[in-house]
């Protein structure tokens, strides 16, 4: 009888701790609604990323996506402290909790996936070629067929020939050690092509319309992500649902703004029915 009515009891308790929620740990969701602000980590000197206005403004694709996130939080995209960081910085100030998410054109990978969880792409980066308008050459194919005979510029790195051979593979590669330099290589005739990421080029154009072409070719894919601290996944869960719904919802129309400014494109908007994402 002793041992039928310990097991009894036993059983009876095991029945109520099964029945009986289990409280999570608070998570980083309820903390920043609590405070009242989101804590953006980004940076401030990489246009059309996250830099400063003539009016000391931090703006930037990376920021608008910050303003995204304010907004569905608080209904206020203005909510947001901002802590300017090094690109070396994103990952420590994530995983010691001094800010809540970083945005910084941040590329995805194994290896950093491993310290922090990475949200839904917000952006594709590629590198791309850039002609002049008026120039010899017409788009990629003409640059491809020209073989050796196309100079290309670009940003000085040990990866530089064979990034742009993957591409052009008998092109002349000229190397130069500042952003400004390749883009003055184009202008000056020393080059027929800017080779670079996407996002820059798209914002050259941007701030001189007419004066230049997109070549109409891309490679060397990458993608943009935010970043939060891992293991909380209600708020990598909030945070994904906020930027879905600016590329394929409710908020689109803030995102394709944003997109336009920045790169200079019109986004079509998202089709309606099935969603697109299942497709």
């Amino acid at each position: 009888m002793t041992i039928s009515f310990r097991t009894g009891v036993m059983s009876l308790v095991a029945a109520a701790l099964l029945s009986t929620p289990v409280l999570a740990e608070g998570s980083k969701l309820d903390e920043v609604l609590a405070r009242g602000h989101l804590v953006l980590g980004t940076g401030s000197t990489n246009a059309p990323w996250h830099f400063k206005s003539a009016d000391d403004k931090l703006q930037g694709f990376d920021v608008d996506m910050g303003h995204i996130i304010a907004k569905a939080l608080f209904g206020d995209t203005e909510k947001i402290e901002y802590v300017n960081q090094s690109s070396d910085a994103r990952i420590p100030n994530i995983t010691t909790d001094k800010v809540d998410i970083t945005c910084q054109f941040m590329t995805v990978t194994g290896e950093r996936a491993q310290q922090v969880a990475f949200t839904i792409p917000y952006y594709r980066e590629g590198v791309g070629l850039m002609l002049k308008a008026d120039g010899k050459y017409g788009d990629y194919a003409a640059l491809k067929a020209a073989g050796s005979s196309v100079t290309i510029s670009v940003l000085q790195n040990v990866y530089a020939e064979a990034m742009v051979h993957a591409a052009l593979p008998e092109a002349t590669v000229d190397q130069y050690d500042s952003v400004d330099l390749i883009y003055q290589a184009l202008e000056s005739g020393r080059a027929d092509a800017v080779a670079t990421d996407q996002s820059s080029l798209a914002w050259y154009m941007t701030q001189n319309p007419g004066r230049y072409k997109d070549a109409g070719y891309g490679w060397n894919p990458q993608t943009y992500a935010c970043a939060v601290k891992r293991g909380d996944q209600d708020w990598l869960n909030f945070v994904n649902t906020a930027l879905h719904e600016a590329m394929t919802g409710v908020e689109f129309d803030f995102y394709a703004k944003s997109f336009k400014t920045w790169f200079g494109k019109d986004l079509a908007p998202p089709q309606i029915g099935f969603p697109v994402e299942f497709k």
